[in-house]
Formats: C-alpha cells, structure tokens, sequence
C-alpha cells in the first residue's frame, strides 16, 4: 500500500527544519512547540486579515521565515535576488510525486552499485561516516554495502552541491571542508568540515529545502538515492517494527507508556558478540581469590547492565556471550530519559543479586550503598 504524503506536509517539515538549522535549539521538542504554535497564531491572523490567504511564514528574532512561495507577492520579496549559478552535478527529474512504502519495496529490483576505491580512500570515508547518525542501524554487511556505493566528490570554492528546489538525487557525508546552507538566497547555517546533508529529500520525496555551498576546497562522500532508499530507510522501518514487537515481549518495559516505547525504539542500538567474548568488565572484585563465578544466565527479553547505572556504583560484575550473541544496547543519556518508570523494578531486582552473592559468598554485600 503506498504512503500518499498530505497536502501542506511538505511545506510545513521544510519551514520548521530551516528553522532548526538557523537557531540550532538545544531542545528540538520545545522549539517545535514553540513554532507550530506561532505559525498557527500567525496563520490566524493572516486568515482574519487576508480572507485565509496563508503561507508567508512565521516570526523568530523578529525576522520572517519564508516558508512557501505564493506567486506574485513573492516576485518583488526576491527582485534583488540573482539565482545562484547552477552546479556541475547533474540533477534528477522531478520524482518528488512517486510514494515509497518500505514494505512493498523490492531489493532486488535495484541492481546493487559500487564504486571502486583505494585502501587509502576506503579508510577516509569509514572515518568520515564514523559518527553518521543515519548509518548506526545498519549491520556489517549493510553499512559494507553502503560504504561501497558511495563515491567521492571534489568541491571547489562557492560550487554548488544541492540547490533548494532541485528534486534529491543523491546524500551527502562530509569528509572535509565548510559549506554554507542558504535559504531563498539567505546564509541560515554551516557546516564545518563534519556532518551530513541532503536526507530529507530523499526520505520524504521532497524538493531541496536549502541550498548548499562550499566556502573552500572540499571533500563529499555522495549516496545514490536508490541506494540511499533501499538499505537506509528500509532497514530503518525493518528496525523500528522489529524492535517494537520486541519491547512489548519485554516485562520490564511493559510499565512505559507506548509513547515512551516508540521513543526507546528510536535510541536502541544493536551490538554482536561471538561466543566467550566479554560484554561488560566487572571494575573490581569482590572476593580474594579474584576468581570469576558464574551466578546467573541471561536469555532473550532479559537485560543486564542496569545495576551500575541504577546505584551509580562501578560494575559489579562481568558479562559473557554463551554462543552467538546479539544485544539490544542503550546509552546512559538514553537510559536516564526514558527509562525512569523502570528504576523502582531494577531496583527491586538488586535484592535478587545480593541474595545470589551470599549463596556464593557467605556474606551480605549492599550493592544500594
């Protein structure tokens, strides 16, 4: 079944990230209910003053933001405008109309693409996509693929790499270099020799919401859309479906709210370990003889880790992989945010571990204290 995107939708996601780009706010929820709340506020008005004749956009710092074009109002607003000269990269016709639905989408109807690289090439890009927040769902083999689809551009001096309006044809990693990110002819952002850039389109079938332009000599790492599509945003909906049915399964996180789910799904990352491989360190040990014991196995749907996390204590013991592994992980920010239902539960489950200890040990040892 195909995804029909809403009319309006569009528009209303590029004007909010335009926005997030230019104040860069450090909490995106409450920035967004700040602005959807002027934007409603300004159409409002504009709709008592102009007979609903909306879209000009919404008030920050005492400026406006462009948000659509209307046709003739707008022709005087960009008079003094020269368009930007166009860019050696060839553009995609307009596509921006065709759905894309995860699930019905066939890979093997896409023809995988490499790009040949050095060992030398290979090893920049891998640094380069390191920290690429999009590229942290993948497994091995895909992340391998992606890496191999991918291809370098060389970027000279106010080139233009995507000009807004143009239909998404490829996403871009920075490698090296600074590039200015204009807005209807206005500088609204940079990026400084890090980052990523050109997702949106290809996510949500939209136009470029901003131009971008390179202030120096530079490095980009481009990803075909197809490819983009195929292992990115599919394995993103494959993960987010795989790790709800899982979460329900889980007892402990049955006391979350299910926007509280949808929000751990978002943070989780997956982790393998072969057989023997030690998951966590125990920090220090507890008994004479240094001897490792076994005291408990873990199996699917259970979780471990919590305890130093809950008593801000140093790990009390060490973990192993019995066999092939694979392990849902979650970092302590994450932890700290949304799983503060679940703490009375883990803590609950401490007095399980002490009583394992003495059985072992003949002696108490408060792990609370």
């Amino acid at each position: 079944m195909s995804i029909e995107i809403p009319v309006g939708l569009t528009e209303l996601l590029q004007g909010y990230t335009v926005e997030v780009l230019r104040q860069r706010p450090s909490d995106l929820v409450d920035f967004a209910v700040q602005y959807f709340t002027r934007l409603r506020d300004t159409r409002s008005q504009d709709g008592a003053s102009t007979g609903g004749k909306t879209g000009k956009g919404v008030m920050f710092d005492g400026e406006p933001m462009q948000t659509e074009s209307n046709g003739e109002d707008d022709e005087d607003d960009d008079s003094d405008f020269e368009p930007p000269p166009p860019s050696r990269f060839n553009r995609r016709v307009s596509v921006c109309a065709e759905a894309f639905n995860p699930d019905e989408d066939d890979e093997d109807t896409e023809p995988r693409v490499v790009h040949p690289k050095t060992d030398v090439q290979r090893c920049r890009l891998q640094e380069a996509c390191r920290d690429i927040l999009l590229f942290k769902t993948l497994d091995q083999e895909q992340f391998s693929q992606v890496l191999d689809a991918m291809f370098e551009l060389i970027v000279k001096p106010q080139e233009h790499v995507i000009d807004q309006g143009d239909d998404g044809d490829n996403f871009y990693v920075i490698e090296r270099g600074v590039y200015d990110i204009v807005v209807s002819g206005k500088c609204v952002g940079q990026y400084n020799n890090k980052g990523s850039f050109g997702e949106l389109a290809l996510m949500y079938n939209t136009p470029r919401a901003a131009t971008i332009i390179a202030t120096q000599d530079g490095a980009l790492w481009g990803l075909d859309r197809a490819t983009f599509r195929r292992l990115i945003v599919k394995n993103n909906a494959k993960k987010r479906r795989m790790y709800e049915c899982f979460i329900e399964s889980v007892p402990l996180l049955k006391s979350l709210e299910a926007t509280e789910r949808m929000k751990l799904v978002d943070v989780l990352g997956a982790k393998q370990f072969t057989d023997g491989e030690r998951i966590i360190t125990q920090t220090k040990a507890d008994h004479a003889d240094n001897a490792e014991v076994e005291i408990t196995r873990c199996t699917r749907g259970q979780y471990f880790g919590e305890l130093a996390l809950v008593t801000n204590k140093p790990r009390a013991a060490s973990a192993y992989a019995v066999g092939d592994v694979k392990c849902l992980v979650i970092d302590i920010q994450a932890f700290e945010r949304l799983l503060g239902s679940c703490k009375e539960i883990m803590k609950r489950n401490i007095a399980h571990y002490e009583e394992q200890l003495v059985a072992l040990f003949g002696s108490s040892m408060d792990l609370r204290d």
